[in-house]
């Protein structure tokens, strides 16, 4: 294990929570003893809205994006509200209670009882999460991170309060606490039984090796014909329409059934459930259903920066295709359906050659909720890598080979591509592939801002990154955006987004990755990784994920 890591573990003395401010010139010092720290009984410093150095410059917006952030809002999105809104009604922006995190709060007294309109764009209330005991030493949980295949207990990090590894099962202890604990062993101890002699995927074919043989020969086909389709030109960027249905499943209680040797994942409430949107800020719109929220941003901004032209071309049922010519003459080719839910992207060059970045099938057969955890038809996942081969901490391993660790295969079997938004959706998907969390890159207290200085921390991930790049330009990374717990869930939703998309902004402007091979999402405080209420710097990161093997059948270019 890492240095600190192993020090954190190796306390036995609970974290003592303090409310020491951060000095200013201790924000832009890298952390090599942040954990040590948190072992010797310090908490990680609050984050301040320190006024930053002339030399400190801000990676810079793109122009639409800044547009939006001074209120100015595109056409294109002028139209939301109507659509989102049952007939006669008008849905209005809504201020944010609070600033995401250790933000302002609300003036006591200054609220109104909300009217019935008003309820209507009210944040869904989530029940609290229950309190998860678990009574295994520092040293139990240090020797179970580094052999995971041995256990079939939920694998935490081994450091105070620290929470689960995997982030399906940070979703399965917020729902079900101990419960959903022990219902997850017992999941995991039939499945170890069956897949004892399945080792993890050595490249990114073996783990798509489930896929049939003919679904991938036909993908080429398919994208053609696509591309080449005939649609009916528009001249503004269309709006999309907000998801009706969707459904949320609650893990909390499973049912698990093996029939034929394949274990079928049974759960109960998984029914389908009226969205409701609850907030608007900027391009983004917060959605409420039943007591989650998720944010659902706007990529095509960031994609259009500097680009040469864009136009776009409606599609039979409901699709639509963009077209965006960059520099160089290369397009980049997208089909949307009609809630902009990407169904393919690709990137065809100067020369007419296609790289293949997101393509998964359409379901045409019968309609799908627009919002959907396909994760929770699969059983609990079984991590067989030691955690410090999963999960980077880029502070802690600043000189580690970042591109043979991208690289990597993910660390189970693909059962099918599938969509992006379908990857956005679920925690059980992204932990298939491993993850760099970018815990050098602070920031100040409700501000998704990044500064020169620490932009200049990322050079050797972005390197990593580009090089990847240049042997396979289709290849696709996620971009995280967390923060801690500090703040409204609503506040600290959208500016985990808008910090996971600082961060991508950050790669294309200085370090030049295209816009396109990055897809970025926020998920506020859902994934702690530090079970606590109080600041805490660990959460508030911003993570990388090589999600390219999810997305796209493999040796498609």
């Amino acid at each position: 294990m890492p240095k600190r890591r192993k020090q954190q573990a190796q306390d036995q003395q609970p974290t003592v929570e303090e409310g020491t401010p951060q000095q200013a010139d201790e924000q832009q010092v890298p952390l090599p003893k942040k954990r040590k720290q948190q072992a010797e009984g310090r908490q990680p410093a609050v984050e301040e809205g320190t006024p930053k150095k002339a030399e400190e410059q801000q990676v810079p917006l793109p122009k639409e994006r800044k547009q939006h952030a001074e209120g100015k809002q595109p056409e294109e999105q002028k139209a939301l509200e109507e659509r989102a809104a049952p007939t006669g009604e008008t849905i209005t922006e809504q201020p944010t209670p609070q600033t995401g995190e250790a933000g302002q709060q609300p003036v006591p007294g200054a609220e109104q009882p909300a009217t019935a309109e008003q309820r209507q764009g009210e944040e869904p209330q989530g029940k609290p999460a229950p309190i998860v005991v678990d009574k295994r030493t520092k040293e139990e949980k240090r020797k179970i991170a580094q052999d995971p295949a041995a256990t079939d207990e939920t694998v935490v990090l081994p450091v105070d309060n620290g929470a689960a590894v995997l982030d399906s099962d940070k979703d399965a202890d917020n729902s079900g606490g101990n419960q959903g604990r022990e219902a997850r062993r017992k999941q995991r101890e039939e499945l170890r039984v069956q897949d004892q002699n399945i080792a993890p995927p050595t490249d990114d074919a073996a783990a798509q090796a489930e896929i049939p043989a003919e679904g991938r020969q036909a993908v080429s086909q398919r994208i053609e014909a696509a591309i080449k389709e005939e649609g009916r030109r528009v001249e503004a960027a269309p709006v999309f329409a907000v998801p009706e249905t969707t459904n949320i499943v609650n893990n909390t209680v499973i049912n698990n059934t093996v029939i034929n040797n394949t274990t079928v994942n049974n759960t109960r409430n998984n029914d389908v459930t009226e969205v409701q949107l609850v907030e608007r800020v900027g391009d983004r719109v917060v959605l409420g259903v039943g007591d989650q929220i998720f944010v659902r941003g706007d990529d095509r901004p960031r994609l259009r920066h500097d680009a040469q032209e864009a136009y776009y071309d409606e599609l039979p049922r409901g699709r639509v295709r963009e077209t965006i010519v960059r520099p160089g003459g290369y397009r980049i080719v997208t089909v949307y359906d009609r809630y902009g839910d990407i169904l393919q992207r690709s990137r065809v060059d100067g020369d007419g050659n296609e790289y293949v970045l997101m393509y998964a099938p359409e379901y045409q057969e019968e309609r799908r909720p627009a919002i959907v955890d396909v994760g929770y038809e699969l059983p609990p996942m079984r991590l067989t890598i030691p955690v410090d081969d999963y999960i980077v901490d880029y502070s802690e391993e600043p000189d580690r080979d970042y591109y043979e660790f991208l690289s990597e295969p993910p660390v189970e079997r693909v059962e099918r591509v599938y969509t992006i938004d379908e990857v956005r959706n679920s925690a059980r998907l992204r932990d298939k592939v491993r993850r760099i969390d970018l815990d050098t890159i602070h920031f100040a207290t409700g501000s998704a801002e990044v500064s020169m200085s620490q932009a200049k921390t990322l050079r050797t991930v972005a390197d990593a990154m580009q090089k990847i790049l240049d042997k396979d330009p289709g290849e696709t990374f996620f971009i995280e955006g967390h923060t801690d717990a500090v703040g409204s869930d609503r506040s600290n939703l959208v500016l985990s987004d808008e910090r996971a998309e600082s961060v991508a902004v950050l790669l294309t402007e200085v370090y030049g990755i295209s816009a396109e091979n990055l897809v970025t999402q926020g998920y506020g405080e859902r994934f702690l990784k530090i079970r606590t209420q109080e600041p805490e710097e660990e959460n508030r990161r911003v993570t990388i994920r090589r999600v390219t093997p999810l997305v796209r059948p493999v040796a498609q270019r």
